[in-house]
This record gives C-alpha cells, structure tokens and sequence, in this order.
C-alpha cells in the first residue's frame, strides 16, 4: 500500500479517533495485559486478553494494522476475548520501533514492508507457543487479521499446518514486487492448510475485487476451504471503527461472520 492509497482508505495517523461513536470495550470478566514474548532474537511486546478463570481456552492471533498496536487493535483482542478465546496480538515490528508512535505514512510503510515473511512467521509460532505455555489450548487455534493482517492471515493459513481455522479482513491477495515476501497469497493457494474467511470491501481502492475473485478461483482450482464476503460500496478498513473508513452495518456482519466460522472449525465453543 502506497501512502497514497491509504490517505485514500481513511488511514490517519493522527493521535486521537476521527469518530466520536469508537467501540470500548471493557476488561469485566477478563484478565488482559501486556506482555513481552521470547522469539528468536530477543522479547517481542504484546497485549492479550482472556476470560478469567476459565481453563484451557482457544488461542486467537490478532495480526494488526500497519499502525503497530493501537488501541484498536488491543479492544478487537478484549472483543475475542469476551466470545471465550485467549486472544494475543503480537507487536511484530517491534525491532523497528513502535509505530504507534510514528506519524509520517511513508516511514511506516518502509518498516512494514521490510519486515521478511520467514520472520514473520516465525514470530507468530512464538506467540502460539507463549499462549500454550499461558494455558491456552493451541488444538483450537485461530487467526484474524486486518489489512497488512489480513495478508498475514493467508500466510500463515499456509504455513502452520496446526492451525484450524483464520479470517481474513480485507488482506491484499496479490503483493507488490518485495523480495522479502516471496510467494503472495494468491501464488499459496495451493499451500493452505486450514479454511480462511475473506472479508472485503467492493469499494477498496487498494483492492481491487478482481483481485479478490482471482484469489477465490485459485483456492477453488486446489480445492482448499475458503469462503469470501464482498460488501456493497464498504471502503477498505470498513471495521476500523476509529477511523471515517468505518461502515457499521458491514462490520457488525463481518463480525458475525467472523464467529460463525471460528464455530464451525472448531475455535470457539
């Protein structure tokens, strides 16, 4: 994404919410923290949500935005939590700074966009592993994601083969040339291991739904478990209820959608 396209989607970096009707969520019945996760060079910060008092709950990755852990991100973890799910969102370009704090789009868009796969992956496998270590049943394991996270969540539908079930919100199925990414979503079809969700906007500019139906007809042609929501007129980050981009109807149904497919592969109860 350009910096360009995401003025255009309604991103803002801005230090406040653009909307006055934001969702908050409360920690009532939760036990929710920050936490720092061991990987492979070091301790990667993260927020996490679960019930409390509850054993062995179904682990759900949260992959962010672009803007690193924002708030936004840290109340949809509180919102998963709160449908029974140990939920962990990993601050992943944690080795870069935290871009909560960076207000310039392209400096962002460089850190994001450098961040390798293979270290991306890797950092997720270490977020699973912390969250079974925490008393989380990895057996029920899920993924969702948002916009660069909806990307991630096609990648590692394709890569953890213990994974039983992701949701994708309007991730780009189709990457830029970047030799740190070295297969799209598109070009994995034939590598996913679990049944995604793909949830998208028709009025995306960043993605076009041509892009989407080539994604759809590629996981079909390998016969892989995919279903796909394209919304009528929905911007990209129509569930970013920080942000102007944010359509509620869409989003509740999304929402929706995403609990009735964590259900029925088995993630939540």
């Amino acid at each position: 994404m350009t910096a360009s396209a995401a003025a255009a989607a309604g991103y803002t970096l801005a230090a406040g919410p653009v909307r006055a009707d934001v969702i908050k969520t409360d920690t009532n019945g939760l036990t929710v923290g920050d936490v720092k996760i061991k990987v492979a060079d070091g301790e990667m910060p993260g927020y996490f949500a679960r019930p409390a008092g509850v054993n062995n709950p179904p682990v759900v990755l949260v992959a962010m935005e672009i803007f690193g852990l924002h708030e936004y991100v840290k109340d949809v973890t509180r919102r998963l939590a709160k449908l029974g799910a140990f939920a962990v969102a990993p601050d992943y370009y944690f080795r870069k700074g935290d871009l909560t704090k960076i207000t310039d789009m392209p400096q962002v868009l460089a850190i994001v966009n450098a961040k390798p796969d293979a270290e991306l992956l890797s950092d997720l496998d270490s977020t699973v592993a912390w969250a079974k270590s925490q008393g989380g049943d990895t057996s029920r394991l899920g993924i969702i994601g948002f916009c660069r996270g909806g990307r991630t969540v096609w990648e590692y539908a394709a890569h953890n083969a213990a994974l039983k079930a992701g949701v994708s919100f309007y991730g780009p199925p189709v990457d830029p040339p970047n030799p740190a990414w070295p297969k799209s979503p598109t070009q994995l079809a034939p590598e996913m291991k679990a049944p995604v969700l793909g949830l998208y906007g028709e009025a995306d500019t960043g993605i076009p739904v041509a892009t989407v139906e080539t994604l759809k007809a590629s996981l079909a042609e390998y016969k892989k478990t995919a279903e796909f929501k394209v919304y009528p007129g929905a911007p990209h980050g129509f569930h970013a209820d920080y942000r102007a981009s944010y359509r509620k109807e869409a989003a509740e149904d999304a929402w929706n959608r995403m609990q009735a497919w964590f259900k029925k592969y088995g993630v939540l109860s």
